[in-house]
């Protein structure tokens, strides 16, 4: 059943963020360049990609309604910072933040943290924004915005997808089992995390 929701999930997500993208692919160079550099972008850097699994773990972990409200508010999030960036509009530390995001989404993974929903959505909300500034402040100069955004909403999304089905199918494992190795995985993360802080990564 959760895996059968997982997949629903997958699925629209990926049918809501394709929307603006299909739209945008046959009206020029712009728009088809924008998307493939925002989609690009989330899957070419090890920070982005190690924090946006995390939110699907984490997603994952929690279970219930979380599953979906925290991918989602990552990404509408990040949407928002993405904006930001384009703008131009400063927010400060936000590589600091990025990297940081690893290092905390890996702990909250490898502890096991039941947070609340609404605590949750807040805490990847709160780095979504860094995550998203970095996106927006990139974007290439001849990309279409709104397909540069499609494009880099479309990649996070199927990022905590991923997170979440390999979370679940860990899960098979056994509940104790499947526990060790996500939180052996999250502890991995979090040296990732302070590798990326220290500049060693």
């Amino acid at each position: 059943m959760m895996i059968s929701r997982t997949v629903k999930f997958g699925a629209v997500v990926v049918a809501l963020a394709s929307i603006p993208s299909l739209a945008f692919a046959h009206t020029g160079a712009g728009e088809t360049s924008g998307f493939i550099h925002g989609f690009g972008h989330p899957i070419s850097d090890l920070d982005h990609i190690l924090a946006m699994v995390m939110v699907g773990v984490f997603a994952a972990q929690l279970g219930g309604r979380a599953l979906w409200l925290v991918p989602a508010t990552f990404v509408l999030v990040m949407a928002f910072g993405g904006a930001l960036g384009v703008m131009g509009v400063p927010v400060p530390f936000v590589e600091t933040g990025i990297a940081l995001s690893v290092v905390v989404l890996g702990a909250v993974v490898a502890l096991g943290v039941k947070a609340p929903v609404a605590v949750a959505m807040g805490l990847v909300g709160l780095f979504a924004v860094f995550h998203g500034h970095a996106h927006g402040a990139e974007m290439p100069d001849d990309a279409g915005g709104l397909a540069y955004a499609a494009g880099f909403m479309l990649a996070t999304a199927l990022l905590h997808v991923a997170g979440i089905a390999a979370s679940l199918l860990i899960g098979k494992a056994g509940a104790h089992g499947g526990q060790v190795v996500a939180r052996s995985v999250g502890g991995v993360v979090v040296m990732a995390g302070v590798g990326l802080l220290s500049g060693l990564l």
